[in-house]
């Protein structure tokens, strides 16, 4: 007799696009789909829709996965469980994303910011196969951080925001104020892809080798990585998103990482070039992970 293969609904909701899809158990995205963020209650009117003729075409879905910008409340017991918070994202903010869903498609929704989603699709199918703790990086329009210890996301008062921590300004950087709308010069604030724009008024990837950018976003993402190492003790961070397509920022990022650390933690994994790495999955992480959130069962 033949086993039945459950499909699950998967969403990648970003500040940009939502990326919404059909997988199945084994990781396999089986249709995907755009569509552009705009006002919450369009936007995912539309995401329901797909959902509805998706489930015509393949069956009933079992769940739906949901990796999401945020910040979120992810705290079972809250009323507002479920919920877009207090981003910066114009309209968005005290979103009800998951009742939203679950009352428009009537299925079990789960939801994990879209870090940790990636995490958990890197430790499933990528890059962090095997391993128990690992860290997942995003550097983009903004910068978030998904942690995952003996296999699961990190949840406790709310999710880590490790985008939001304050770096010591390096030498060459004394006067950028910063871009973060909450803290000014915080790490996204000086670090993220609209910090660089800013200063430089195009994107990392059009300056030039001599620029002094490269080292000063290397060391902001250097202190970083010392951070998570010192906190979370992570046998792998990935280090993904638009800014980090540059392999030269990812060997800079590596040396201020060992920089920060000093001779504090002399440990050989920290020298080998696979500690601080690209995802395995590449742009897929995003769906890949909203799909495993799905499979967990937001366990």
């Amino acid at each position: 007799m033949s086993q039945i293969i459950q499909r699950y609904g998967a969403i990648e909701a970003g500040g940009t696009k939502f990326i919404v899809a059909i997988g199945d158990e084994t990781g396999q995205i089986l249709d995907e789909a755009r569509i552009d963020t705009r006002e919450p209650s369009s936007t995912l009117a539309q995401v329901i829709q797909y959902f509805v003729a998706a489930a015509a075409r393949f069956g009933t879905l079992r769940a739906i996965g949901v990796g999401a910008f945020g910040p979120l409340d992810l705290r079972p017991a809250s009323t507002t469980f479920g919920y877009i918070t207090t981003t910066p994202k114009p309209g968005w903010a005290q979103t009800d994303l998951v009742g939203t869903l679950r009352r428009g498609l009537g299925l079990p929704v789960y939801l994990d910011t879209d870090v940790n989603a990636a995490a958990l699709a890197e430790r499933r199918w990528g890059a962090g196969q095997q391993l128990d703790t690992l860290a997942y990086v995003t550097v983009g329009t903004g910068i978030g951080g998904g942690i995952l210890h003996r296999g699961r996301p990190i949840h406790g008062l709310m999710h880590p925001e490790i985008g939001h921590i304050f770096v010591r300004r390096h030498p060459a950087d004394p006067d950028f104020a910063g871009i973060c709308p909450f803290h000014g010069d915080c790490l996204e604030g000086l670090a993220c892809g609209p910090a660089i724009r800013a200063r430089l008024g195009h994107p990392l990837n059009e300056a030039r080798p001599a620029d002094l950018i490269w080292d000063i976003e290397a060391d902001y993402l250097g202190q970083l990585c010392a951070q998570l190492v010192l906190n979370h003790s992570p046998q792998r961070i990935l280090m993904g998103g638009g800014v980090m397509q540059q392999e030269r920022l990812l060997v800079g990022i590596r040396e201020r990482m060992r920089h920060w650390l000093g001779d504090y933690v002399a440990l050989a994994e920290l020298t080998d070039p696979q500690y601080v790495c690209a995802p395995g999955l590449g742009t897929a992480a995003g769906i890949k992970g909203a799909l495993a959130v799905a499979l967990d069962g937001g366990g």
